[in-house]
């Protein structure tokens, strides 16, 4: 097989298909609960701590130049607790997500099976004339 052959059927299983919809959309989510944390909860959060902006929070390890051209070297702390509370809301949601799969897959599982279909007409009439050939 060559290998051409073998990345084709390797790329069309339908396991990386799913992969690369799950990627793309986690990445859809993700910029969504960034937004989300960004414009949403931190001005919130910044507002009940006295109009912080955790965005620009940062301590300065070595101040900027007095002629402009180095910058301020900053230690941005702000920014990571963003990103923290990011993760704690994607990973919360998957957590979500995930217990509800979970839960789905229990209640199908103690689901009782189906009763068997019954006899089809083809099969009592064959039952129909088994019986009377058994009479006779």
């Amino acid at each position: 097989m060559s290998i051409a052959q073998e990345f084709k059927s390797f790329a069309m299983r339908g396991n990386v298909i799913d992969l690369a919809v799950g990627v793309v959309i986690g990445a859809a989510f993700g910029a969504i609960v960034t937004s989300l944390v960004g414009d949403v909860i931190m001005p919130v959060i910044g507002q009940l701590t006295a109009g912080v902006d955790f965005s620009k929070a940062a301590f300065v390890l070595k101040a900027a130049s007095e002629d402009g051209k180095t910058p301020a070297v900053l230690l941005s702390y702000g920014k990571f607790i963003q990103t923290v509370i990011n993760f704690i809301i994607v990973a919360f949601v998957i957590f979500l997500v995930v217990k509800g799969i979970n839960t789905m897959k229990k209640a199908e599982a103690a689901a009782p099976p189906p009763p068997p279909p019954g006899p089809t007409n083809e099969e009592k009439l064959l039952m129909e004339i088994r019986d009377l050939l058994k009479k006779s």
